[in-house]
C-alpha cells in the first residue's frame, strides 16, 4: 500500500520535569509559529485497524490469579502447599490449627490429583486468614451485608461450625452449622452473611468428632457476572473497562518453564511443570496443583475454562499460549522425547476441540459439562513463549503448526521471535518465520522510556507482505507518568502500522501491591481495593478510542539529537564472585586518563552505586566475594571525553553467572554495561540502564569459565561502541537514534463518523501544533480527552492523581492550531460532515 512517511526536522528540545497544566485553549493560526505541524494526506487511504488491535495479557505473576483475579478467599484450601513451592511452606501453610490435625497423603485421599487432605482427630479449630499482605497482615476482606459461599469436602460423621471473625475473635457473621454424615467423600455447602465491613477477617471451621477434610473454600457470592468459581468483581471490571480485543493467557514464563511431563504417578507427580491446559479444566477438586515459576503455588482454580469464559464475557478473542517443549526464562533446555512431543501436539488439537468442538466430541462434552455447551469460537493459538534456543524451538513449532493446520486449517498459529527486540535469536527466528510464511510472530520487549521515544518508526520498515506482528508483551520499565507517555508515543507508531501490527498488549496486567515479582504492572490491588496505574489510564484511552482506519499523516517539528557516551566507569557482578584487575582508561592515542592495578592494596576512588555485595582488594585485584547478591555495581573515574578505551582483566571465581563491566554511568542512574555470562551463564548482552530499568541493546549466546582470566576492552567513539573479548571483536552498537518527544496519529471511526486526532507531547514544554486535515470537512467543535501531570507522578493505593479529563473544545475545522500541554496525551474526537 502507499506509505506517507513522516518528516522529521532536527532541533533541540530538553526533556525536564513539568508541573500539571490545564487543557490549553486553541491558538490563533497567526499568533505564533507552530512547534509542530501535522498534515493529513488528502489522497491515500490508510490501513484498516483490526478489532484485535489492543488486548490484555494475563499471567499468574504477582499473585494475579490465586489471591487476585480468582475470587477464592481461602489460601491453601486443599492443603497442597509444600516446600517445593517456597522455602518453609507445608500442607498447613496459611492455616492456624488449635487441636489435633495433620495433613495426610495416602489412598484415602479425595482423588489422585488432589494428593493431600486434612485428618482431624476430635475437637479442633482451623483458621485461615486468606492471602498474605505483608504491609497489613494476612486477612480476608468482607463487606457488610454481602454473602459468602462456603464449601468443604468431608468424610466421616461430625459437626462443623463455620464462622467469620476478626483476629481478636469478634464475630463477623452468624455461625453456619454443617453436619457431615457420610463415610464417602461428600461436598457440603452453606452461606455466611457478613455483619460488618473489614479487611481483617478470618474464616474458622470448628470440628466436633474425627473427620477428614479437603477443599475448604469461601467465595463471595458477588463475583463478576455472578459466576460460580468466579472472578473478583472489581479486578474483572477494570479489565472489562479496557474493552480489550483479545486476552492472551496463561503466560509468559508459566508456559515454557519446568517439567513438560504430566502430573501423574508415571512421572512421579512433578511439582514444577509448564502450564498444561488439561491440568486446569473439569471440577476444581480434580485439578492438579503446581509450583508457580514466580515463587508460590498455583491451584489452577482459575483455569482454561475460566479464561475462555472471561474472554467471552468481556467480548474479547481468547488467545491461549501452549508450551513448545523448549524451556525459556533462563532455563534454556530442549526436551528430547518424541512420545512427549506427540502428546503435547495432541493436547493442542484437543484444546481446539475443547474450545470449538460439538458436545458429542470428547472434549466438547467436557466443556458442556462445565457449563458451556456453546463453542467458545477459538480462532488463534500461540505455540511457545520467548524461547532462546531458536533452532530447537523452530523444529518443534513446525511440528505443532503442521498438525494444527492439517486438522484446523482456519486456525491462526502464532510463532515468536525470542525474548528480545533485537539480537541473534531475534534475527534467526524472524528469518525463519519470513522464509516459512508464518501467520504471525510474537515480539516481546521491556525497555526504557528513551527506547520507546526513539523507536516510534520501528515497524515502518517491516515487510508489508511478510508475517504479521503480535506485540505480546511490552512496557516502559517503571510506573510513572513519563513511562506511560513514552508508551503512548510508541502506540501511535503501532496504529500507523496497523497493516503489520495486528495485536498488542501491555504486560503484566495485574499485581498485588504486597506480593510483587515484577514491575511495572498495569492494575494494582490489595485484598480489598484496586487502582489503575498511569499506564492503565493511557491504555484505556487508546483501547476505547481505536478507530477502524488510519488516516495517513506526516509530522514536522523538533527532535532531540543523541549525545556522546560519557560518564563514570564501573564494575559489577550478578550472583557471582569475581576479581577485576588492571583497570585503565586511555585516549585513542594511548594517553592514560585513569588507571588502577590495585597493587597499593586499596580501592580508593571506587564507590558503591548501591550498598550490595562485598568488595575487597586481595592479592592485587579488586574482588566481589558474595555469590547470592545481584547488581553489586561500584564506580570510579568520570570520563568527560567522547572518545576513549576502557580495558581491564576479569576472572569469575564462583557463582551462577559471569561479570558486568559498566561505562557511561550518569548521576541520574543512566548507564551501559557489558554483561558476560548472564542469564544463568547462557547469554551475553549490552544493556542500557535508566534508573531501575534496563533494555538490551545487543545480545548473543555466551558463557564464562570459572577461573579463566579474560581481557576486556570497550572502545567508545562518540555514540559508537565496539567490544573486544581477548583481543577479538565480540560485538558493537551505535546508540545514535534521535528522540522524538512529540508523536501523533489520526484514525477514523467510520461507525460514529468521527476523526480521532491523537497527540503525545512527552516533554516539559507545551507544543503549539498546526493540524491540517486536508479537504476533510469536520465540525467546529470536538471532544477532547487529556491525560497530563507531573511526569514523575504515579497512581497509588492512597491517591490517583493521573486521570483523564474530558471537555468540549471549539474553533476546529479542516485546519486549526492548538496548544497541547506539556507531558500529555490528548485525544480529540471531531465529527465529520
Amino acid at each position: 500500500m502507499p506509505r506517507f512517511t513522516p518528516t522529521r526536522i532536527a532541533g533541540a528540545a530538553a526533556v525536564l520535569v513539568a508541573l500539571p497544566l490545564a487543557v490549553s485553549p486553541p491558538v490563533a493560526a497567526s499568533a505564533v509559529e507552530p512547534d509542530y505541524t501535522i498534515t493529513a494526506d488528502p489522497q491515500s487511504a490508510g490501513a484498516a485497524i483490526p478489532k484485535s488491535m489492543y488486548g490484555v495479557f494475563f499471567e499468574d505473576i504477582n499473585y494475579a490469579a490465586d489471591g487476585g483475579l480468582y475470587a477464592e478467599l481461602v489460601r491453601n484450601r486443599s492443603f497442597e502447599f509444600s516446600s517445593a513451592d517456597a522455602a518453609g511452606w507445608n500442607g498447613l501453610t496459611g492455616w492456624t490449627v488449635a487441636g489435633s490435625a495433620a495433613v495426610s497423603n495416602d489412598d484415602q485421599r479425595l482423588n489422585e490429583r488432589n494428593r493431600n487432605y486434612l485428618t482431624v482427630s476430635g475437637a479442633a479449630t482451623l483458621t485461615n486468614a486468606g492471602f498474605p499482605s505483608p504491609s497489613t497482615g494476612s486477612a480476608i476482606a468482607v463487606k457488610k451485608g454481602d454473602r459468602y459461599e462456603f464449601s468443604v469436602w468431608a468424610r466421616a460423621a461430625a459437626t462443623l461450625e463455620v464462622s467469620l471473625h476478626t483476629a481478636d475473635g469478634t464475630a463477623l457473621s452468624a455461625p453456619l452449622s454443617i453436619t457431615t454424615t457420610s463415610d464417602a467423600w461428600t461436598k457440603y455447602t452453606g452461606t455466611l452473611k457478613a455483619t460488618a465491613t473489614t479487611d481483617g477477617a478470618r474464616l474458622s471451621v470448628r470440628t466436633s468428632g474425627s473427620v477428614r477434610l479437603d477443599e475448604i473454600s469461601l467465595f463471595p457470592k458477588d463475583t463478576y457476572k455472578g459466576r460460580a468459581n468466579g472472578l473478583r468483581k472489581d479486578l474483572a471490571q477494570k479489565v472489562a473497562d479496557l474493552k480489550p480485543g483479545f486476552v492472551r493467557f496463561p503466560g509468559g514464563c508459566l508456559v515454557n518453564t519446568g517439567s513438560m511431563y504430566s502430573y501423574d504417578a508415571a512421572s512421579n507427580y512433578p511439582r514444577a511443570r509448564s502450564y498444561q491446559w488439561k491440568d486446569t479444566v473439569g471440577p476444581v477438586e480434580t485439578r492438579a496443583t503446581n509450583k508457580n515459576f514466580w515463587g508460590y503455588n498455583q491451584t489452577y482454580g482459575l483455569g482454561y475454562h475460566e479464561y475462555f469464559q472471561f474472554s467471552e464475557d468481556i467480548g474479547a478473542m481468547p488467545l491461549p499460549v501452549l508450551p513448545a517443549l523448549v524451556t525459556g526464562c533462563g532455563q534454556n533446555r530442549a526436551t528430547v522425547d518424541e512420545a512427549l512431543l506427540q502428546r503435547h501436539i495432541q493436547d493442542a488439537l484437543d484444546l481446539i476441540e475443547y474450545a470449538n468442538g460439538p458436545v458429542t466430541s470428547t472434549w466438547g462434552k467436557l466443556r458442556a459439562e462445565s457449563g458451556h455447551p456453546k463453542p467458545f469460537g477459538l480462532t488463534t493459538i500461540a505455540v511457545g513463549n520467548e524461547e532462546n534456543l531458536p533452532d530447537e524451538y523452530w523444529a518443534n513449532f513446525l511440528r505443532f503448526e503442521s498438525a494444527i493446520k492439517a486438522k484446523y486449517p482456519d486456525i491462526t498459529v502464532v510463532s515468536n521471535s525470542g525474548p528480545d527486540d533485537t539480537g541473534a535469536t531475534f534475527d534467526n527466528l524472524w528469518a525463519k518465520n519470513r522464509a516459512h510464511g508464518s501467520d504471525m510472530v510474537d515480539e516481546h520487549y521491556y525497555n526504557s522510556p528513551a527506547w520507546f521515544l526513539q523507536n516510534n518508526a520501528r515497524y515502518d520498515s517491516y515487510d508489508r507482505n511478510g508475517p504479521k506482528v503480535f506485540l505480546g508483551e511490552y512496557a516502559s520499565l517503571d510506573n510513572k507518568l513519563y513511562n506511560s507517555l513514552a508508551e503512548a508515543a510508541y502506540m501511535t507508531g503501532l496504529e500507523r502500522n496497523a497493516d503489520v501490527v495486528k495485536m498488542a498488549s501491555y504486560a503484566p496486567l495485574l499485581a498485588h501491591v504486597d506480593n510483587v515479582q515484577w514491575k511495572p504492572d498495569m492494575i494494582w490491588f490489595d485484598n480489598d481495593e484496586s487502582w489503575g496505574s498511569t499506564s492503565y489510564q493511557v491504555q484505556k484511552l487508546f483501547m476505547n478510542n481505536v478507530g477502524d482506519r488510519v488516516v495517513p499523516t506526516s509530522v514536522s517539528g523538533a527532535v532531540v539529537q543523541p549525545k556522546p557516551i560519557t560518564g563514570a566507569i564501573g564494575l559489577s557482578t550478578w550472583r557471582t564472585a569475581a576479581v577485576y584487575d588492571d583497570v585503565k582508561v586511555t585516549r585513542p592515542d594511548g594517553t592514560v586518563l585513569y588507571s588502577d592495578d590495585f597493587n597499593d592494596g586499596d580501592a580508593d576512588g571506587w564507590t558503591a552505586v548501591q550498598p550490595r555485595g562485598t568488595w575487597t582488594v586481595t592479592d592485587g585485584g579488586y574482588a566481589q566475594t558474595t555469590t547470592n547478591t545481584e547488581d553489586t555495581m561500584v564506580k570510579a573515574a568520570t570520563i568527560g571525553e567522547s572518545d576513549y578505551d576502557y580495558t581491564l582483566k576479569a576472572t569469575k571465581t564462583a557463582g551462577a553467572e559471569g561479570f558486568l563491566v559498566a561505562f557511561g554511568i550518569q548521576e541520574t542512574g543512566q548507564f551501559y554495561w557489558w554483561n558476560l555470562g548472564g542469564w544463568n551463564n547462557t547469554q551475553g548482552a549490552v544493556e542500557k540502564g535508566v534508573t531501575s530499568a534496563k533494555e538490551q541493546i545487543l545480545t548473543k549466546p555466551n558463557t564464562v569459565t570459572t577461573g579463566q582470566t579474560y581481557d576486556l576492552k570497550i572502545q567508545v567513539r562518540g555514540t559508537k561502541v565496539t567490544l573486544f573479548l581477548d583481543g577479538v571483536e565480540w560485538g558493537g552498537f551505535d546508540d545514535n537514534q534521535v528522540t522524538e518527544p512529540f508523536a501523533q496519529v489520526v484514525t477514523e471511526d467510520t461507525r460514529n463518523g468521527e476523526l480521532i486526532v491523537k497527540v503525545v507531547n512527552a516533554q516539559d514544554t507545551p507544543a503549539v501544533t498546526k493540524v491540517d486535515l486536508g479537504d476533510r470537512r469536520v465540525a467546529r467543535t470536538g471532544r477532547l480527552t487529556v491525560i497530563t501531570g507531573d511526569p514523575g507522578e504515579q497512581n497509588t493505593r492512597s491517591a490517583e492523581p493521573i486521570l483523564p479529563r474530558t471537555s468540549t473544545v471549539h474553533g476546529l475545522g479542516s485546519s486549526f492550531t492548538r496548544e497541547f500541554p506539556a507531558n500529555s496525551v490528548s485525544f480529540l474526537r471531531i465529527k465529520t460532515r
